[in-house]
């Protein structure tokens, strides 16, 4: 039997482990100099802006809204399919999320919908670039400009991807990227706030470690409440070394990507209503390859479909249930038939496994494998289309 498939798995060179053996040597292992390596190097990465680093993508966008000014009676626009973080740090600061539906093509939320939520409570829009595909950024800040909105952009996934020939990071208000293992580079756990000016820089500082400002051999003060935020060295050098590699991890997905549609273009699956990712080989830096399934035409729901994709030695994640369904949501007056187009994606999302260690021979085994799952499993009706246009071909 093959060996087993996880949906996801970080690939860590033997420099990057050799090195972060020498910074536990140094005695030098928390917040340094390879704390500030790494920061530089980012910064270089998105053409010169400020950026600090910190030990998770979601504290940024928490420090994010605290630096733009959100707080308590203020409103954020959001969207409701995304890790429940994005919408979690809004009410950390004591403002409300509002969730704006997704465009089903993207599956990020829908531009077009942003202006009608907008109130006289809207401070920001904080939108999620799904899968690494960004969201339209002319359509979005133009909006922002027109209503003197700040916008943090969760670009948790999207490290490498752009806009119009440009990285995400590089162009935009407060931009926040994630390290987490399951993103194209990891420090194992941590991310990063992107910034305008070295006013926001320092301001991210204080909000990074307890509101502390230090002048002199021994002088400190305290005029906001910070956090325990810090990235240490050791994350640090695990992220340097993730860094050098970013571009070739990139491609290789994007390689595995267009495998991806090639096989299923073969397979006919589409065919019973499998709904495929946007097709963006330019923009995208293809964190996930999400298929959303056709539930109408199924005589299973997706659990089972995972179960059986796990037993075939194949790992698959769920990205994400709808937000406003959880309980927490729900207590805040949100409720099923709120977000219709996010509901029925997810339920019905599933990640494929896309890595950059895996092979094509890799892809075609899921496809296989999924493909013999769906057709075992349609109904009756879904099972003669999808035989009649195998037998077509």
């Amino acid at each position: 039997m093959s060996a087993y498939l996880p949906f996801t798995r970080p690939l860590i060179d033997e420099e990057t482990i050799a090195g972060v053996a020498d910074v536990l040597r140094s005695g030098w292992i928390t917040s340094g100099p390879q704390v500030k390596a790494f920061e530089a190097a980012l910064s270089e990465y998105v053409g010169g802006r400020p950026v600090r680093v910190f030990n998770s993508g979601t504290c940024t966008m928490e420090i994010a809204l605290r630096i733009a000014g959100v707080g308590a009676g203020a409103e954020v626009l959001t969207t409701p399919l995304s890790w429940v973080a994005t919408s979690n740090v809004v009410l950390e600061v004591g403002a409300r999320p509002v969730f704006v539906d997704i465009d089903l093509a993207t599956r990020n939320i829908d531009v077009a919908r942003i202006e009608a939520a907008i109130t006289s409570a809207t401070r920001a829009i904080l939108p999620v670039d799904l899968a690494g595909l960004p969201v339209d950024r002319d359509a979005l800040y133009a909006i922002a400009q027109r209503h003197r909105l700040r916008v943090i952009e969760d670009a948790a996934q999207a490290l490498g991807s752009q806009w119009r020939g440009r990285r995400i990071g590089a162009i935009g208000d407060l931009v926040s990227f994630s390290f987490h293992p399951n993103k194209n580079i990891t420090t194992i756990e941590g991310g990063c706030l992107v910034l305008n000016d070295t006013a926001e820089a320092l301001l991210a500082e204080q909000y990074r470690l307890q509101g502390v400002v230090r002048f002199g051999f021994d002088g400190m003060d305290v005029d906001l409440v910070g956090g325990k935020f810090n990235l240490t060295d050791v994350a640090a050098r695990v992220g340097l070394g993730q860094l050098a590699h970013l571009a070739s991890f990139n491609a290789r997905r994007l390689a595995l990507a267009r495998a991806y549609f090639a096989g299923f273009e073969q397979c006919g699956i589409a065919e019973l209503g499998l709904q495929l990712p946007r097709a963006d080989f330019v923009n995208s830096n293809w964190h996930m390859f999400q298929v959303v399934l056709p539930e109408e035409r199924l005589t299973v729901k997706r659990s089972q479909v995972m179960a059986e994709m796990h037993a075939a030695g194949i790992g698959t994640g769920v990205h994400y249930p709808a937000i406003h369904l959880f309980a927490l949501y729900q207590r805040l007056g949100f409720e099923a038939g709120d977000f219709p187009h996010a509901e029925y994606v997810g339920r019905n999302i599933l990640t494929l496994p896309l890595f950059p260690a895996m092979q094509e021979g890799d892809v075609a085994r899921v496809i296989d494998t999924l493909n013999r799952i769906l057709r075992a499993h349609a109904r009756p009706g879904a099972a003669r289309v999808l035989q009649n246009a195998t037998d077509a071909r």
